[in-house]
């Protein structure tokens, strides 16, 4: 029986999937070293070495707004994925890889040759919006218009599908990782406060918010002082995330409204129904369905498991390859 797995490379996160379970979800970074370029290190491991390196020691993402910026390390990250969640299996995957709906064929062309140098016996692709939209239990394949919206890390996918296919769809280059930037630029522009990647991704998840709350979330942050160098600590609350992320916010709002602009009459009226659908890791700030469906006026659901959809979109089309080929990249 032939292996089958699917694989959402993420840009903060790679997920691995077989049929409906997640047998690997690790950080995307990879740790090398300076001194002869081998990989010391990836996933969480790696994570764990963000910011933390030495001179001789690098920890790096190879994958950029959802596309691979750096081929063979993305390689190398892949491969340990690969055999790690096969638990070194002898037999050669099937895998099915998602990709963001706006990759050029260049870009196609180096995702495949990735998973095919990474050992798999066979590789499809799927647009992330498909994915997610499979992942979160949406029938694709019926004539009825579904809005899909997948807040990763480097990227938010807007896709109008139906009939197993994207009739409409938009990428906007803002989503989980520009929120992260754009607290640490808030706390140095307010309290000349220096955060690095992990710590503003931290204050994110433990306050982060889209709409007010009747209480407001209040913690301590802990960074450098950018005009004494020294440690310093401030308290913030979750308005002052909300202020700092409000812009990067809007421009996923205006994206919707974007895709629903282009968007047939009949498969309008249908998501006007329907409803649109949150995944990814950006579905999970607090209050953000709100604050979507405030200024759009249309139901806003999150999707059960947002954070995996994409994966298990891709697992369950992994599991299902021959029935499901219509719906993969040049297939």
């Amino acid at each position: 029986m032939p292996l089958e797995i699917g694989i959402d490379i993420g840009t903060s996160n790679t997920i691995i999937c077989s049929k409906d379970n997640v047998i690997l979800d690790e950080p995307s970074v990879v740790a090398i070293s300076e001194l002869d370029g081998t990989v010391v290190a990836v996933g969480s491991e790696a994570k764990e070495m963000l910011g933390r390196t030495h001179k001789n020691l690098c920890a790096i993402t190879p994958v950029k707004e959802g596309v691979i910026a750096n081929f063979d390390t993305t390689t190398s990250m892949l491969k340990a994925f690969v055999k790690k969640a096969t638990k070194n299996s002898f037999l050669r995957p099937v895998v099915v890889m998602a990709i963001p709906a706006c990759v050029t064929e260049v870009e196609k062309r180096a995702i495949k040759e990735a998973g095919m140098s990474a050992g798999a016996k066979k590789v499809y692709l799927i647009e992330e919006p498909m994915a997610a939209a499979i992942g979160a239990g949406i029938e694709v394949s019926r004539p009825v218009g579904s809005m899909i919206v997948d807040i990763g890390g480097g990227v938010t996918e807007i896709a109008v599908i139906s009939l197993g296919g994207i009739v409409v769809s938009d990428s906007v280059k803002v989503a989980g990782n520009r929120f992260d930037e754009d607290i640490i630029a808030y706390m140095k522009r307010k309290y000349n406060l220096s955060l690095g990647a992990i710590t503003a991704e931290e204050v994110k998840v433990q306050i982060g918010s889209a709409c007010p709350m009747k209480d407001e979330l209040r913690m301590e942050v802990h960074g450098r002082d950018s005009v004494s160098g020294l440690p310093k600590n401030v308290s913030v609350d979750s308005s002052e995330i909300r202020e700092a992320i409000s812009e990067s916010l809007e421009m996923i709002i205006d994206g919707i409204k974007a895709v629903l602009e282009k968007t047939p009459p009949e498969l309008a009226a249908d998501i006007y129904e329907t409803g649109i659908v949150l995944s990814g890791g950006g579905a999970t700030l607090r209050g953000l369905g709100m604050l979507i469906n405030k200024n759009i006026d249309i139901p806003v659901y999150i999707a059960e498991e947002p954070m995996h959809c994409v994966a298990l979109g891709t697992g369950r089309a992994a599991s299902n390859a021959k029935e499901m080929k219509n719906i993969f990249l040049g297939e």
